[in-house]
């Protein structure tokens, strides 16, 4: 078993960052590659551009917690959720494509 994990391609947990505008500043987010994969299939299930997403995501968890305490931590466990099934509801994904056009 530990070998389907052991032995993936270190290529997918290889490190990148990428500069993002959020409320008006440019801050830049380093997760694996692997995690950028996901975020890149989260957006597009979306209709939306990934930049565009993680801005969506951001505002609606500071309108939601009132903060964040580890952005890229939540990108991550975002992605969990996605692999695990959970989806936004149809109507949830009709306004986000509004949003995007």
């Amino acid at each position: 078993m530990c070998r389907v994990f052991a032995g993936q391609d270190p290529e997918g947990y290889r490190q990148i960052n990428r500069s993002i505008r959020i409320d008006g500043h440019s801050t830049s987010i380093q997760l694996e590659a692997t995690f950028w994969a996901l975020l890149d299939e989260i957006a597009e299930s979306q209709g939306l551009t990934t930049p565009k997403f993680i801005l969506t995501l951001y505002d609606e968890a500071i309108e939601i917690n009132g903060q964040i305490p580890n952005f890229a931590s939540m990108l991550r466990t975002t992605c969990a959720l996605y692999l695990r099934g959970h989806r936004p509801a149809a109507q949830e994904q009709a306004a986000l494509k509004q949003v995007a056009a």
